[in-house]
C-alpha cells in the first residue's frame, strides 16, 4: 500500500486558499480514479483507491497544517508502513504557479506541515511540491498563502491538478523524472532540473500560525 497525503487546513474558511492546494490535488486524484467515499479516519479525511495496480490510501489531515504529522503518523502505524511509502502533496512558494517538483527526503524548508511530518515520521518520504508563487515580500507571505486562488487562476490550476492526477501511476512506479516531464508537457511547460531553485524566491518560509 502507498499513502498519498495532501496538506491543507480544514473547514470552509480555508477551502479555497493557496495553502490548501494539497487538499485540492488529493480531491482531484480521488475523482480521477473513482476512490471510495471520503470518511473520517486518522484525524483526517481518508479514501481508498487503486491507482495503476497500486492500492493507495488518500489522506487529508484535519489537524490544521502545523499538526499534519499526527494524522500521517497514525495512518502509517495502523498499516505498518515505512515512511518511504508516503507521498505528500503541498504548496511551494518558491515555484511559479503551475510548476511542480518531486524530491525524496530533506528538510522542511520552512513549511510547517512538512516540519510536523518530519517530527512524527522522520524525513524519508517523497514530496510533491506544487508551485503557488511568491508575493515578493516576506511580510506578504501569510496573507498570500491564506488567501484564496483568484478566479483567473483556474486557467492554470485546473489543468495542472488534472495532469498531476492523470500521470500519477508513473510516480507510484518510482518514475519521478517521467512524471515531472509528463505533467510539464501536459501543462505547456518544461520540467525544472531537480535541485534547482525557482526564480520566484529563496527558501519557503510559511510562518503563519495555522500554516
Amino acid at each position: 500500500m502507498q499513502l498519498l497525503v495532501g496538506l491543507g487546513n480544514p473547514g470552509a474558511k480555508y477551502a479555497g486558499n493557496r495553502h490548501n492546494i494539497g487538499f485540492l490535488a488529493l480531491e482531484t486524484i480521488a475523482r480521477r480514479f473513482g476512490a471510495a467515499a471520503w470518511r473520517g479516519r486518522f484525524q483526517g479525511r481518508a479514501a481508498e483507491v487503486e491507482i495503476g495496480g497500486e492500492r493507495c490510501l488518500l489522506l487529508c489531515p484535519e489537524t490544521f497544517m502545523n499538526n499534519s504529522g499526527q494524522s500521517v503518523g497514525e495512518a502509517l502505524r495502523f498499516y505498518k508502513l515505512e515512511p518511504a511509502a508516503v507521498t505528500v502533496f503541498y504548496d511551494e512558494l518558491d515555484l511559479r504557479p503551475g510548476k511542480m517538483k518531486v524530491k525524496e527526503g530533506g528538510g522542511a524548508a520552512g513549511h510547517n506541515g512538512i516540519r510536523s511530518m518530519i517530527a512524527h515520521i522522520g524525513p524519508d518520504f517523497r514530496r510533491v511540491r506544487l508551485g503557488i508563487g511568491h508575493p515578493g515580500r516576506k511580510e506578504l507571505v501569510m496573507p498570500w498563502v491564506l488567501g484564496d486562488f483568484a478566479k483567473a487562476d483556474r486557467e492554470w490550476l485546473v489543468p495542472f491538478l488534472d495532469a498531476l492526477a492523470s500521470e500519477l501511476p508513473l510516480l507510484l512506479k518510482g518514475e519521478e523524472g517521467s512524471y515531472m516531464s509528463r505533467v510539464a508537457y501536459l501543462t505547456g511547460g518544461k520540467p525544472d532540473e531537480p535541485g534547482k531553485n525557482d526564480k520566484n524566491g529563496k527558501n519557503q518560509k510559511n510562518e503563519d500560525k495555522e500554516s
